[in-house]
């Protein structure tokens, strides 16, 4: 399902206020369940997350970390529940075997930089990511989730849409009150331009936590190639907008989009109106990385690949952030 357009907006709508008692109800459930404590195994947790459903950047700041660690002789792990896909798990994503239809389309992607494990019950991965040797492991979301205890969690904020309305599910896109969210995190990553985050911001330093500002960057040798170009652009993200507005923003000639919920499964229905639409006005198919995973399911998504171009990004802090955050991961490694 695609997210109601009223969360997004600041002021609250008439629906947003007619749900608004069963959001309370359903954040101050999800505040309760996130005092309680979670499962330790020696090697320090780092967490993903963010305060919203939608996509905020988790992934991109997830292959971020995983590198850096890396770079600095760590052996990190990803840890994921694995949205979108049958597997329940405890498993570790093969690339080569495994598809977007079994683990789902983030574990594919993270399992190019790093191990990544896929477990609906996070403990049982992270016992299985600790087996095999990581001396820390990623969570790519999970925040609100207890089972696991975290040595840092750092929440990730998309600056265009910031928390929306301030209102819990259903009303809202928040998956519990920020304050008692904010109280269990230790630093704040603003994603994009734009004010929609200043309040998160204000209330982030209020409570001593790290503010930390990047953005997400388009690969310029693939950019380059879409210059002056008439493309389709289609994704089911979080947040489609926001990869149309990337194109809009770097010179593609004209951008005609096509928008899909989350996570969708591309259908034949799907590809056909694609392909229709993009032979009909001479339009080059454009898409997300994400996007991509999902579409190699099917002989018919494969074509459609072939026929696209992919878009990746990355996520670049600014220098300053870049400081904070390796102070607070090194925090969790003393003697290092």
């Amino acid at each position: 399902m695609r997210a109601p357009s009223f969360w997004w907006r600041p002021e609250r709508s008439l629906a947003a206020h007619l749900l608004s008692p069963l959001g309370a109800l359903v954040g101050a459930v999800a505040a309760r369940r996130m005092r309680e404590p979670g499962v330790s195994l020696g090697v320090p947790v780092i967490c993903i997350g963010n305060p919203t459903v939608g996509g905020a950047g988790k992934t991109p700041t997830a292959l971020y970390l995983a590198r850096r660690l890396a770079r600095r002789g760590h052996r990190p792990s990803i840890l994921t529940r694995g949205y979108g896909g049958r597997v329940e798990g405890p498993i570790q994503v093969d690339p080569v075997r495994h598809r977007a239809i079994d683990v789902g389309d983030e574990p594919l992607l993270l399992a190019s930089v790093a191990p990544t494990y896929v477990a609906r019950e996070r403990p049982a991965g992270l016992g299985m990511a600790v087996a095999d040797g990581a001396d820390v492991v990623l969570m790519d979301d999970g925040f609100q989730n207890p089972s696991v205890e975290k040595a840092l969690s750092l929440l990730v904020i998309d600056a265009g849409v910031g928390i929306g309305n301030g209102l819990c599910l259903p009303a809202g896109p928040l998956r519990a009150p920020l304050a008692p969210q904010l109280a269990r995190a230790q630093a704040v990553l603003v994603i994009g331009e734009g004010e929609a985050a200043a309040e998160v911001v204000r209330m982030a330093h209020a409570a001593g936590l790290a503010v930390l500002t990047g953005r997400l960057a388009p690969n310029a040798a693939i950019m380059s190639r879409l210059i002056g170009r008439r493309v389709l652009a289609f994704a089911g993200i979080g947040r489609p907008e926001k990869f149309f507005a990337t194109l809009r923003g770097l010179g593609v000639a004209s951008v005609a989009t096509m928008a899909f919920a989350d996570h969708h499964p591309f259908n034949a229905g799907d590809i056909a109106a694609l392909v229709e639409r993009a032979a009909a006005d001479d339009l080059l198919p454009v898409t997300t990385e994400k996007d991509a995973v999902r579409l190699t399911a099917t002989p018919e998504g494969r074509d459609l690949l072939r026929a696209s171009i992919v878009l990746p990004v990355q996520l670049v802090l600014e220098a300053e952030s870049v400081a904070v955050l390796d102070r607070l991961v090194a925090r969790l490694f003393p003697g290092r």
